[in-house]
């Protein structure tokens, strides 16, 4: 009772402090920015549970454990694991024994580990194609049918590890046959990355594609005989402009094309433009070899030759620019 009174009396001698300072007049307070009157309603009480059962949490599934493993063993090698399972899901189900068997047989073959690390991001199907029905049959027919030798496979391989996933049947056999009946390819070992091109989406449109230019039949052939890289180029981005600026541009005859199909592997831009142009410039024509696959220097300097020299009379050795066909010898 003495505690109550001693408190009653300390809280009386307590004066309140002034709620406004006489020094600074008060600013009332807009009427958008007042606040609403202090409801006394008191908010609800959130009662939780005396025994709250815990979140649930998903065990480990058989699949996770199967990617997790595929991650692993594909970082053990080296390989980008990642990139592989975002490129090819199906990898996702493979199990990894069948790409265990996939890498060692590759490993067999002469194939190193440093190439699987290029091989498997640049075709991920690998992984997923089954060894014996897939793998070791496309490797027996580079081999057996396309004459490939072992000291070269490991190239073929790494330059076009697409081929150890064809069907022998369905693609790499027909673009072998058309290959070697068709265009008359004797040694299509050096050509093996065309193998696993399609003849009706590939070979027969570009083909066509020729003919509808103005080139024969027989020297459309000619010409994919002699460069057969020439079944891989875009006829969209590559023969389409390029054939019209020949045409067009420099007004050539068709004849030095088939002569020299190389012509389409050149940079339209970076060098047939320029050099075209350098040419028009200096008066002078130049076989499609001289001026396409010289260096820039010695290009140059043929210029200055042809530029300072007077022309051969027709009786010269000079007078006629022979073209090698198979673009090897610039004269």
């Amino acid at each position: 009772m003495q505690d109550t009174l001693h408190l009653s009396s300390a809280a009386a001698a307590i004066t309140p402090l002034p709620l406004q300072n006489p020094n600074f007049p008060s600013i009332p307070r807009p009427k958008h920015l007042q606040l609403p009157p202090h409801s006394s309603t008191k908010p609800p009480t959130i009662s939780l549970p005396a025994n709250p059962a815990p979140l649930p949490i998903s065990p480990a599934t058989p699949e996770n454990s199967q990617i997790q493993e595929i991650i692993l063993y594909l970082d053990s090698l080296g390989v980008d694991s990642f990139h592989c399972l975002h490129s090819h899901p199906p990898l996702i189900s493979t199990p990894v024994s069948q790409i265990q068997s996939t890498v060692d047989f590759l490993l067999s073959l002469g194939v190193t580990v440093h190439d699987l690390r290029r091989i498997f991001p640049m075709c991920p199907e690998l992984l997923t194609s089954p060894t014996s029905a897939t793998v070791i049959r496309a490797t027996t027919f580079l081999l057996r049918e396309a004459r490939v030798a072992a000291a070269d496979l490991r190239r073929v391989i790494h330059r076009r590890p697409r081929l150890l996933t064809c069907s022998v049947e369905r693609q790499l056999r027909p673009a072998l046959y058309f290959l070697q009946g068709t265009i008359g390819i004797e040694d299509v070992s050096r050509f093996t990355f065309l193998l696993s091109c399609s003849v009706e989406l590939k070979f027969i449109p570009r083909i066509e594609y020729l003919q509808k230019l103005g080139f024969s039949y027989r020297d459309t052939i000619v010409m994919f005989r002699r460069f057969p890289s020439l079944f891989c180029y875009s006829i969209k981005e590559n023969f389409e402009p390029k054939f019209d600026y020949f045409v067009v541009e420099m007004g050539r005859d068709l004849k030095e094309l088939v002569a020299f199909p190389h012509y389409f592997s050149f940079s339209l831009e970076n060098r047939i433009k320029p050099r075209h142009g350098m040419c028009v410039e200096k008066g002078v024509c130049l076989a499609l070899p001289t001026m396409l696959k010289l260096s820039e220097a010695r290009f140059r300097g043929r210029l200055e030759v042809c530029c300072s020299s007077s022309a051969p009379v027709r009786t010269s050795p000079l007078w006629n620019t022979s073209i090698n066909t198979h673009g090897d010898d610039v004269t």
